[in-house]
């Protein structure tokens, strides 16, 4: 074994990381809440407010746990971001094809949660499985990857499949929910 390069960097590039990382999680977060509200309007929305009290049961979580956040540890928390959103998107996609079928909107709603489901529930496991054995095989640095990504897959599938349900079925059942066009849905569009 041969050193063919030793460098001392300070401390200083840590926490320039740590900001460029911060704020790419950021710029990223309010891109996916620009996207959810123009493509998915009012369940994208609702979505997004669903998506900011997922951030902060995370950061409660990480915080309760006093779980060390990393840069691979914001990366866990970055990408468990993309699939809280991934999850918001399949229901509300099985939403407007519901609506699209002619039916209610309550109807609507209660078939788009459950077809998506399984997909939801498949991808979040499979997520929690790879988490964990990353977390038993993995070093410090990609554990604590494992910890923030499993904490965040398990908050996000709270979040879509419970408050983000009792949202937009409290919107569906209001004066709101006769408006199929902040759905995403024309009338014109309904077989």
């Amino acid at each position: 074994l041969e050193i063919g390069e030793n460098r001392t960097i300070s401390a200083t590039l840590g926490s320039y990381a740590i900001q460029r990382s911060l704020l790419a999680g950021a710029i990223g977060l309010g891109l996916v809440v620009i996207f959810m509200i123009v493509f998915y309007r009012l369940p994208g929305l609702l979505a997004d407010v669903a998506l900011a009290l997922y951030v902060l049961i995370v950061l409660a979580v990480l915080t309760f746990t006093k779980t060390t956040l990393t840069l691979p540890g914001i990366a866990g928390i970055i990408l468990s971001i993309g699939m809280a959103v991934d999850a918001n998107i399949l229901i509300f996609e099985r939403l407007k094809e519901e609506l699209w079928a002619g039916k209610s909107i309550r109807a609507a709603i209660d078939a788009g949660f459950e077809r998506a489901w399984t997909a939801i529930l498949d991808s979040n496991v499979n997520s929690m499985i790879v988490a964990a054995v990353l977390y038993f095989l993995g070093t410090s640095s990609i554990k604590s990857f494992a910890v923030t990504l499993f904490v965040g897959v398990v908050c996000s599938l709270l979040t879509a499949v419970t408050i983000s349900r009792w949202m937009v079925t409290m919107v569906g059942q209001s004066h709101l929910g006769q408006k199929l066009h902040l759905f995403g849905v024309h009338q014109d569009a309904i077989q």
